[in-house]
């Protein structure tokens, strides 16, 4: 742990997706939220076989194409171009909900705008200007796949935290978040509360409690 000062700089999104790529183990089945989430096959080292699901119904995603690579027929749930890899396959919506629905995923990363301090997870809004996201196919992945992490930022644009006691937005899915990656930190959804794992070089536990809503204590393996 770096010692603590007043100069710390928070994680872009690329890093975020990167830090989230490092934790992935050899041979898992990962689904990939809209966002942040998305730029994490591109950052999985190419000597580690991950398979990457979209719920549109593909199964070997690869990173994202060149712009002379571009096929404009094969984007992920997200409507973003994306590429396959040797042995990947497209299949059915239904299939790939099946997919889903019957837990064989190893682990769904996806945005969120708050997770509450047992995991509780809200990633979408009801709007009546139609500009924020509705649910989707994140309540089924959200209880469907083995593990459910998060990428997010920690707070708002004014400020607010986005670690809660208790989410304000609807939720998608109740206790289902296992770990949540920040631009400030690594934090364990566990029994006993939220645990952090890691923070970003110069940030004290006592400035990221200010800017969480939810007690934090340091994991006692980190």
């Amino acid at each position: 742990m770096a010692t603590a000062t007043t100069e710390w700089v928070p994680l872009s999104r690329h890093q975020i997706a990167a830090r989230i790529a490092q934790d992935i183990p050899e041979g898992w089945y990962v689904n990939l939220g809209i966002g942040v989430p998305t730029l994490v096959a591109d950052n999985v080292p190419k000597e580690r076989e991950v398979v990457f699901h979209s719920e549109n119904g593909i199964l070997g995603i690869g990173p994202a194409p060149e712009k002379a690579d571009l096929d404009p027929w094969l984007i992920n749930a997200g409507k973003e171009y994306v590429t396959l890899l040797p042995g990947g396959s497209f299949f059915h919506h239904a299939d790939s909900f099946a997919m889903i629905r019957g837990r064989h995923l190893d682990l769904c990363v996806l945005g969120a705008y708050e997770v509450s301090s047992r995991g509780d997870l809200a990633n979408w809004a009801r709007s009546d200007d139609d500009t924020a996201p509705a649910v989707g196919g994140a309540m089924d992945l959200a209880v469907g796949a083995q593990r459910v992490w998060v990428a997010m930022q920690h707070v708002t644009k004014s400020g607010e935290p986005r670690i809660v006691e208790t989410c304000r937005y609807p939720l998608t899915a109740r206790a289902s978040v296992t770990r949540i990656y920040t631009d400030l930190a690594v934090l364990d959804v566990t029994p006993d509360g939220l645990q952090v794992r890691e923070m970003v070089a110069g940030l004290s536990l006592e400035a990221l409690q200010e800017k969480t809503a939810a007690p934090l204590r340091l994991a006692a393996d980190r």
